[in-house]
């Protein structure tokens, strides 16, 4: 999901103006249902990166949702592993530092998720058992349950992302019910999913059609037959609806690139997004917001 990492200044930049703008038009006129913005919070923290620390990402109030990327590495009798990059090292136990900014994130009414998967790592299930096994590690590790080995410290996210690009295409909705299970402790688990626009996702199969998803972040990019074309929206519109209609969860998201030197295509200039793009989908009852 290439816009969730920026590799410039002026895209950091163009992303928050991307995200002001969105705010404002929500603030300004609620009749443009401008909706909540999320992003992916973990990809760029190395040396030469420029990510907002994870407490300034949610003090800055243009995000409702924030999904941190990524755990790349799990399933199959793998040794579950974090890649923050260059935020801290969960080898050393370093990443425990960002459970206070959890914490305050979470005070502010966002929510936290923890994103599993990505274009780059190590991930399957083999069957119906290994998804279950890989619910309880999460649970145990991330979510409400208890564990000796929490990467993220003892903050308690709200949920988990299913970024599914790679390996194999089965069981994921075995995870997800497995998962959405733990509800019942007392403690709502969200689920999120971020499938390719072509309906419908090649990796993530049926899992978004079992109704246990209550964010689904749709990759509008990178997706030629689907995606933005400034001579006509109707690819994207089409699509839009197919999601909206055939899938049956509670909020759909309009996943973007912040600029056009973060993903290979699909990038959509803000005064198209608010003229053009918004205007033909906000109405729908599942519209969410937009994804960054």
């Amino acid at each position: 999901m290439a816009c969730k990492t920026p590799t410039s200044l002026s895209i950091l930049l163009l992303s928050l103006s991307m995200a002001s703008l969105l705010i404002t038009t929500k603030a300004c006129d609620d009749s443009a249902r401008a909706g909540n913005i999320s992003v992916y919070w973990g990809q760029n923290g190395n040396q030469n990166g420029n990510e907002r620390t994870l407490s300034e990402t949610c003090d800055s109030g243009l995000y409702a949702y924030v999904n941190i990327a990524f755990l790349n590495k799990f399933g199959n009798g793998q040794t579950p592993s974090m890649n923050l990059a260059g935020h801290c090292n969960p080898a050393t136990n370093s990443c425990t530092k960002f459970s206070a900014d959890i914490k305050d994130c979470q005070s502010k009414g966002i929510k936290v998720l923890l994103s599993i998967g990505g274009g780059i790592g190590s991930y399957s299930l083999a069957s119906v058992a290994d998804a279950k096994n890989v619910s309880v590690y999460l649970w145990n590790t991330f979510l409400g349950g208890k564990s000796s080995s929490r990467p993220l410290g003892d903050a308690v996210l709200d949920g988990i992302d299913f970024d599914i690009e790679l390996g194999s295409t089965e069981y994921w909705q075995h995870l997800a019910r497995f998962l959405k299970a733990y509800s019942s402790l007392g403690r709502k688990v969200y689920l999120g999913a971020a499938p390719q626009c072509p309906f419908p996702d090649r990796f993530l199969g049926t899992a978004p059609d079992t109704g246990l998803f209550d964010f689904v972040w749709v990759q509008f990019y990178n997706n030629p037959p689907c995606q933005y074309n400034p001579s006509q929206i109707g690819n994207l519109v089409d699509a839009w609806k197919q999601w909206t209609s055939d899938i049956p969860a509670n909020k759909i998201f309009l996943g973007l690139p912040a600029s056009p030197a973060a993903a290979g295509s699909g990038f959509i200039p803000v005064a198209d997004l608010t003229s053009k793009v918004l205007p033909a989908i906000k109405d729908s009852a599942k519209y969410g917001g937009v994804m960054l």
